[in-house]
């Protein structure tokens, strides 16, 4: 069909997670973790020492690996690299916007959810010219 995204169907797909110490830990205690042979991990731990520019790169890196199906950020992190968040457009891999334990979540801030209420509010302006 053009126009629609290859979805790869690899069983072997990874869930990315980028988040505080707490859910990442929860996330890999639940068998979500993976390190590759060069030493790779599907996550990253956002501390107060962490840089916005390592959120950054660990953001494009996951959004590019074709092993990756799923990216789960936490909303607070989201918001400190918005415009890459709020840029991506890609089916695959998916970016999901989580609460975490400290910082509880905003729908205002989700861009899926905003994306959403935008196609259904731009579907029902286009059914009602019908």
């Amino acid at each position: 069909m053009a126009g629609r995204a290859n979805i790869p169907t690899n069983s072997s797909a990874l869930i990315a997670i980028i988040a505080d110490e707490d859910t990442v830990t929860g996330f890999l205690l639940a068998g979500v973790g993976n390190v590759d042979l060069r030493k790779k991990t599907n996550y990253l731990i956002v501390d107060n020492k962490t840089t916005v520019r390592q959120i950054e790169d660990a953001f494009k890196e996951f959004t590019t690996r074709e092993d990756i199906a799923i990216v789960l950020i936490s909303q607070y992190v989201a918001n400190m690299i918005r415009f890459l968040v709020d840029g991506y457009n890609k089916p695959v891999p998916a970016i999901l916007e989580i609460p975490s334990k400290d910082h509880p979540y905003d729908p205002a801030h989700d861009s899926v959810l905003s994306r959403v209420k935008y196609l259904f509010s731009a579907e029902s302006v286009a059914s009602d010219r019908r």
